[in-house]
């Protein structure tokens, strides 16, 4: 018995001599950190759209942060940081403590633009990818009065007249404006992209008759309905619910979908605690009445993934943007 005594208290002699060599302290740190996540969230959330105020995605947002406001027992609060190609939120994100209280929409571009230009962020390593949630209903559209009654009468024009018909897009390098890029390259035209800091932004200037095109989402829609705007194309694989008339780019020959995934991302290292309580509310805010019935006037799909499916998602589309960028020889400057 003697024997064993010692042993023991050989034992803990050995453990405290290791946790004063900080040897033990990833245990502490671990254990320090899942006691902070019993609590979370003790105050706000702030989820970063990284667009402007009024557009298809702001408005999405708002209705899934106050959902989860109900499920998190704190507010989440929507701050906008439009610009960049929508990057700005993922470059406050990836300097942000990694405390959950500090989120941010992901839209495409964050997997494209590190391929061309150096970035604030590796979205391979600065983040914490916590859900996916949807994709847009992409597409070109027009004010009623324009010339164009369809997609081929508007292409016709850009042969004839190179450079002269405007499309306002979410900014350089953005999906909307490497999409037109893409669709320029297959038709042999040549259009006069204008870059806007969100679709509001886009559909008043097209509105206005300031631009000629408009590459909208959703939030062209009351105005279509209204008849005061039309589509002249979709970018999405199949034929919308909600206009079903609309062609798609498949449809007038080009194998081109795109839609622009986005979810919900965090620093690195945030406490996987945290990350389930986060992800398990917003998943909850997604599926409720309300975000369901903005996703169907939106004409959008549901595309939830859980973290470990957002994370290999994201690996997936880094690699898939560096070799768009690569075969439409994009650069970072228009």
């Amino acid at each position: 018995m003697a024997g064993n005594t010692e042993v023991v208290d050989g034992r803990r002699r050995t453990g405290l001599a290791l946790l004063a060599l900080g040897i033990l302290a990833p245990l502490s740190t671990l254990a320090t950190r899942h006691a902070r996540a019993a609590g979370f969230p003790a105050r706000p959330v702030t989820l970063i759209v990284p667009f402007a105020a009024g557009g298809a995605t702001d408005t999405l947002v708002r209705t899934l942060a106050d959902g989860a406001s109900k499920h998190l027992g704190q507010t989440v609060v929507v701050e906008n940081r439009p610009g960049a190609a929508g990057v700005l939120g993922a470059n406050v994100v990836a300097r942000a403590r990694p405390d959950g209280y500090t989120l941010t929409i992901m839209p495409e571009p964050v997997f494209r633009l590190p391929h061309l230009q150096k970035t604030q962020f590796d979205p391979m390593q600065d983040f914490t990818y916590v859900i996916h949630l949807t994709g847009y209903s992409l597409g070109v559209s027009v004010r009623a009065e324009s010339p164009w009654k369809s997609w081929p009468e508007m292409v016709d024009h850009a042969r004839r007249h190179p450079g002269k018909i405007s499309y306002g897009t979410t900014g350089t390098n953005s999906t909307m404006h490497v999409t037109m890029e893409e669709v320029s390259q297959k038709l042999g035209i040549r259009l006069n992209h204008v870059p806007y800091k969100g679709e509001s932004e886009i559909i008043t200037a097209m509105m206005g008759g300031h631009i000629d095109l408009g590459v909208t989402a959703g939030g062209i829609g009351p105005y279509v309905d209204s008849d005061k705007a039309r589509w002249l194309v979709l970018w999405t694989a199949g034929r919308s619910r909600r206009w079903p008339a609309v062609p798609t780019l498949r449809d007038v020959g080009l194998d081109i979908v795109s839609t622009s995934p986005f979810g919900i991302a965090g620093p690195r290292n945030m406490d996987p605690q945290a990350v389930q309580v986060l992800h398990d509310a917003f998943r909850k805010a997604l599926h409720e009445p309300a975000m369901q019935q903005l996703l169907e006037r939106l004409d959008q799909e549901m595309a939830y993934l859980d973290s470990s499916g957002y994370a290999a998602f994201a690996r997936q589309r880094h690699d898939s943007q560096g070799k768009l960028v690569k075969r439409l020889g994009l650069s970072a400057t228009p």
